[in-house]
């Protein structure tokens, strides 16, 4: 029953925060009591290697409506998301981020799709304030090649973790077994009514961003191929028609050479031909064996079955 009674849990991953922590608490503690709302404040320390679980344990120590979650160490955003909607207690939950980023002041209006009926509620990013533009090209990039793809599922374009999902759509993604996951796409696959609700990101408060370049490539490699097999139809696909391809060039050379005598003037040798289509049929080889090795890589890691995240302490 989604009353304003009803218990709402906010979620904050965090990762060496410690200049944002507090100012970040304070705006929240603010906003949500302007709203009446009944909450709860669930913080995830995903391995900081500075002072923020202690900053956040010194806010749980004064206020019951604080908890956290304390990972032995860096398992990643994803695990740290996973694990707040394990431990959630909350009739739906809001994930936001600490760094100031994504605006507080939307955290009413979440809420109100929420109470229209909608039990996914996802913050799309419009514009976003010191992105550069290999990260904008490179985010609209991944979105269009993800909508290529075949994936059975609707995909929301410049979506971010900025989202409050209910009770019952947390349930089910709880029974979601991926060590290596996406927790956007997999909320995307698992359907139920969902709806958009555009911002635009803020400059982070303090710090630096976690996400590397190379991370958030890892991020866009995996979210295309845990999602469909759609590349691997396509290589296929490539292949053959390179092979006809090059069947044809290869007919029409020959004939034009050593049947019509080379009337073009192409004076094209056998020899570079050959090594010509040689280097260009191990290069499709090699890039199919890349390919399959992403996925294989993907396998190797679900058959593993270690837990997504260790805890070391919580409260």
């Amino acid at each position: 029953m989604r009353t304003k009674k009803s218990l709402i849990t906010i979620v904050i991953p965090i990762h060496n925060e410690t200049g944002s922590i507090n100012w970040h608490h304070k705006k929240i503690i603010k906003h949500v009591n302007s709203l009446s709302l009944n909450y709860e404040i669930l913080y995830i320390d995903d391995g900081s290697t500075d002072n923020s679980l202690e900053l956040v344990k010194l806010l749980a120590s004064t206020d019951d409506r604080v908890k956290y979650i304390s990972f032995s160490r860096n398992f990643g955003k994803e695990a740290a998301i996973s694990a707040g909607l394990k431990k959630a207690l909350g009739d739906a939950v809001l994930i936001i981020d600490a760094d100031g980023q994504h605006p507080i002041e939307l955290i009413g209006k979440f809420i109100e799709k929420w109470h229209e009926g909608f039990d996914i509620v996802v913050g799309v990013r419009r514009s976003n304030q010191g992105e550069g533009f290999i990260k904008s090209a490179g985010s609209r990039l991944f979105y269009f090649l993800l909508k290529s793809i075949d994936n059975g599922y609707d995909v929301t374009p410049a979506s971010t973790d900025f989202r409050l999902v209910d009770r019952l759509v947390i349930d089910q993604y709880n029974k979601l077994t991926e060590r290596n996951r996406i927790s956007r796409n997999l909320m995307d696959w698992l359907g139920f009514k969902k709806t958009t609700l555009p911002f635009d990101a803020l400059a982070r408060h303090a710090g630096k961003a976690s996400y590397s370049y190379s991370k958030l490539v890892k991020l866009a490699i995996d979210g295309a191929i845990k999602h469909s097999t759609r590349p691997l139809k396509f290589i296929g696909v490539l292949g053959l028609l390179i092979s006809f391809v090059t069947i044809i060039a290869m007919i029409f050379l020959f004939v034009e050479k050593y049947i019509l005598l080379d009337p073009l003037h192409l004076a094209v040798t056998g020899t570079a031909l050959l090594a010509l289509f040689l280097s260009f049929l191990v290069g499709i080889v090699l890039t199919c064996q890349g390919l399959l090795a992403l996925y294989l890589e993907n396998v190797f890691y679900e058959t593993q079955n270690r837990p997504l995240y260790v805890v070391r302490e919580e409260k």
